[in-house]
C-alpha cells in the first residue's frame, strides 16, 4: 500500500466528536505542549487495525510520508509500522543475522531522523521502547549506542529528551538498570512536567523489574532535589510508610 492510500482511508474514518475530545486531552491549545496538533478523531485500536492491515504491504520508504503527516493518528500509524517492522527483524533467530542488523539500523535511522514528528507523549511512549530500547539490546553498525541516546538527551526538543528516558523501559525489562539510572539523573532538573512523569515512571519500573535497593540508593542521593511529581511516580510501588518517608525529603 502507498502512504497516500493509507492516509485516504484514515481520513475516511474521521470522527468530529472524538476529534475534539483528543484535542483537549493532548493539550493542543495555545501555549500547551501539543499546540497546533491536528486530529482525525480515531481511537488507538482503530489506528492499530490500520497498521495490522497495511504493514506487510507498505514499503519502508512509504513510512516517511506517514511520519510527516499533519494528522496525529497518521503519524502514530507510521511509528507503529516502524515498531512492527523492527520487531520482525529482532526475533531471537535474527539477532545476529547481518541482513536483519542492517534492516534494524535503517529503521532506527528513520526513527531518529523523524524524532520531532513524534511530538506528543503517546507517540513517544508507544514507539521509543520498542524501537530504540530494543535496539540497545541488539548488535548494530550505527556506532556508539550511548552517544546516540546522549544526543537525544542533550537535545533542546522535549520529545527527543523523553525518547531518551522512555526507551530505557525495554532495557529495564531485560534486567539492565544502567540506562534508566543514567538518564533519570540526566533529566532530574528538567522543568517540564512530562519529563518529571517520565523520570519517575522509569525509576519505578527499574525498581520493580531490577532492584528496589538501587531505587532506594538513587532516592537517597536525589530525593531532596527531585520534582515532587517524579518522586511520587518513582515510589508508587512502595508501602504507605515508605512512601511517606520519601515524601518528607
Amino acid at each position: 500500500m502507498t502512504a497516500k492510500e493509507i492516509i485516504g482511508y484514515m481520513e475516511s474514518l474521521q470522527n468530529e466528536k472524538q476529534r475534539h475530545v483528543l484535542m483537549g486531552f493532548f493539550k493542543t491549545g495555545p501555549g500547551e505542549y501539543g499546540e497546533g496538533d491536528e486530529f482525525l478523531g480515531l481511537k488507538v485500536p482503530q489506528t492499530r487495525e490500520v497498521v495490522k492491515l497495511a504493514v506487510h504491504d507498505t514499503p519502508l520508504d512509504e513510512v516517511h510520508e506517514l511520519l510527516m503527516s499533519r494528522w496525529h493518528e497518521v503519524r502514530l500509524c507510521g511509528l507503529l509500522m516502524l515498531v512492527e517492522k523492527f520487531g520482525k527483524l529482532a526475533k531471537k533467530r535474527l539477532e545476529n543475522d547481518e541482513k536483519a542488523i542492517q534492516g534494524r539500523d535503517e529503521i532506527v535511522k528513520i526513527y531518529l531522523q523523524h524524532a520531532e514528528q513524534a511530538n506528543n507523549w503517546d507517540l513517544v511512549d508507544l514507539s521509543a521502547p520498542k524501537i530504540l530500547g530494543h535496539w540497545l539490546l541488539l548488535p548494530t553498525h550505527l556506532g556508539d549506542k550511548q552517544e546516540i541516546i546522549d544526543d537525544l538527551a542533550a537535545s533542546d526538543c522535549l520529545w527527543r529528551k523523553r525518547m531518551s528516558m522512555v526507551c530505557t523501559w525495554k532495557t529495564t525489562q531485560q534486567g539492565d538498570p544502567s540506562w534508566c539510572l543514567r538518564y533519570a539523573e540526566w533529566h532530574l532538573h528538567h522543568p517540564h512536567d512530562l519529563m518529571h512523569k517520565a523520570v519517575g515512571w522509569m525509576l519505578r519500573e527499574m525498581g520493580k523489574r531490577c532492584s528496589m535497593e538501587l531505587l532506594r540508593q538513587f532516592l537517597e542521593r536525589h530525593a531532596h532535589e527531585m520534582p515532587r511529581t517524579a518522586l511520587r511516580y518513582a515510589i508508587e510501588q512502595m508501602t504507605d510508610d515508605e512512601r511517606k518517608y520519601w515524601m518528607k525529603y
